[in-house]
């Protein structure tokens, strides 16, 4: 088990573009599959961050909320430059209102989960980052709305429902860590949970695999069937990725954040909480019947870039060594 962990782990970029391409065939030639992998996503992605807030040593939690200076950098980036750049890339699809809606709903809310994990991968600070999550969920929670007057008038604030966001954090969040906790605390007097532990902590990579291949799998044939209209989002996408981690490294070097932590803060920015906002999305009025696609169009890009960005991020702490 030790070996296969270490192989996985030195192989973890081609086995993710791997477990992409798997989910991509499926989903392509077994659309009415798609249900059953969508209902899949929670629990695959709750048992990912189990495994992840499992190897994360509790003390350090702690130690990380003291961490003034990082959790108001990660809140600036996320809720004072990245909305700049937002409303400027928006700009480019204002003239319809089902992309603009989707566009804004995924690029103003920053990811609280696999953000942890990918940040995690490339050699990022994850015990920052899992303590940021609920200011990161508070505080989108309280200001999308206002963004969203701002930017797309009142009619689509008045559309959205706040549920999602309470529901992800709960499912998500919440009952992982509190798992991971109780794991933690038992497995020092009980042998059969802390054979447990370690089974889940060498899983990580093969977590990683299925959450990407079912996300993929569950919506890459309905991104399909409309790609001449979602098009013109993938570029806009792509553009936001690069500006923002510009954004996550320009901010943790104007704080001088040591390398884990200014890791965690790239991923921050660039990460997006489309699996918390897809329902909100798909609550929509049947006018707006595209955004659903358009946020699910951001996480099969952003699937992408987090495996090129941990890739990127790996190579360079190997040379650095």
């Amino acid at each position: 088990m030790r070996g296969w962990g270490e192989w996985a782990e030195r192989h973890q970029v081609v086995l993710y573009l791997a477990a992409i391409a798997v989910g991509a065939v499926v989903g392509l030639t077994s659309p009415a599959s798609a249900p059953v992998l969508e209902a899949a996503i929670t629990p695959a992605l709750a048992a990912l961050l189990y495994a992840t807030f499992l190897a994360v040593p509790f003390a350090r939690i702690g130690q990380a909320l003291r961490d003034r200076r990082f959790l108001v950098a990660v809140l600036a980036l996320n809720f004072v430059l990245v909305p700049i750049v937002v409303f400027a890339l928006s700009r480019l699809v204002a003239h319809d209102a089902a992309l603009l809606a989707g566009v804004l709903l995924v690029l103003l809310t920053p990811c609280v989960d696999y953000v942890i994990v990918f940040a995690h991968l490339a050699g990022g600070a994850r015990e920052r980052l899992l303590a940021a999550t609920p200011l990161l969920m508070l505080a989108q929670l309280v200001l999308l709305p206002g963004y969203l007057w701002i930017m797309a008038g009142p009619d689509l604030v008045g559309a959205v429902e706040p549920g999602p966001f309470v529901e992800a954090f709960g499912l998500l969040i919440a009952l992982p860590l509190a798992l991971a906790a109780l794991t933690q605390l038992l497995a020092r007097t009980l042998r059969p949970i802390r054979l447990v532990e370690t089974g889940v902590l060498g899983a990580m990579v093969p977590l990683m695999m299925v959450v990407l291949a079912i996300v993929v799998g569950s919506q890459v044939h309905a991104v399909g069937e409309r790609l001449s209209s979602l098009a013109g989002v993938v570029p806009l996408f792509i553009a936001f990725a690069a500006l923002a981690a510009l954004l996550g490294l320009f901010t943790a070097r104007s704080v001088r954040m040591r390398r884990p932590e200014r890791i965690a803060t790239i991923f921050s920015g660039v990460t997006r909480n489309s699996l918390v906002v897809l329902p909100l999305a798909l609550a929509l009025p049947a006018s707006l019947s595209l955004a659903p696609l358009v946020v699910v169009t951001q996480t099969l890009v952003e699937l992408f870039v987090m495996v090129v960005l941990v890739a990127l991020l790996r190579r360079r702490a190997a040379r650095a060594r």
